[in-house]
């Protein structure tokens, strides 16, 4: 079997978390049905495979749209702080390898490209803070810049004060409360 696919087991668990996260947070997601979220799924599994990654490290994905255009839908990482799993990282691999000593696991543009999702931009952070509140005690990096990341920084966001900020940092920086949060469309 692949690595990047689930067992007939596997998909049904999490099809059972993700339609039980579905339900409960029907506000995230109006007018939507999750029967036609299901079938969408049924036919990708390489998607189901990153939302178990999205899953297995705390993030909680959930459904936040639906482009008609398209006819997919968008899964945003929902955790209420930060994914724990994904927490104590540089932004990327030059950032990393830039790092002389107590260097991190793993970067963010890594391993989100390892799960087959994508780092939230900023304006998608924001939207997803307009849904609910989110990291009032952690933050996220988010897709930086390039013109940002070419002089050696990098930015994530989070929410205090009833305030959504956008902050800079060094890339190469990382901190217990800091993570990233993904997205992916199906």
């Amino acid at each position: 079997m692949n690595n990047k696919q689930l067992s007939p087991q596997q998909c049904g668990e999490l099809l059972d978390v993700l339609k039980a996260r579905f339900n409960k947070n029907l506000h995230r997601h109006k007018g939507l049905e999750w029967a036609n979220v299901q079938a969408k799924l049924a036919v990708n599994a390489d998607k189901l495979w990153s939302l178990n990654e999205m899953e297995l490290t705390g993030g909680e994905p959930d459904v936040i749209g639906y482009n008609a255009e398209t006819g997919e839908y968008t899964f945003y990482d929902c955790s209420a702080e930060s994914p724990q799993g994904r927490r104590s990282l540089c932004y990327d691999r030059q950032a990393l390898d830039s790092r002389k000593a107590y260097k991190p696991e793993n970067n963010a543009v890594d391993m989100a490209a390892a799960m087959g999702i994508e780092l939230l931009t900023e304006m998608q952070y924001r939207y997803l803070q307009e849904l609910e509140r989110f990291d009032l005690k952690t933050s996220s990096w988010v897709k930086t810049p390039a013109d940002i990341r070419k002089l050696g920084g990098a930015v994530f966001c989070d929410r205090r004060y009833d305030t959504v900020f956008l902050y800079h940092n060094g890339a190469e920086s990382y901190y217990a409360a800091r993570a990233f949060r993904g997205m992916l469309t199906v």
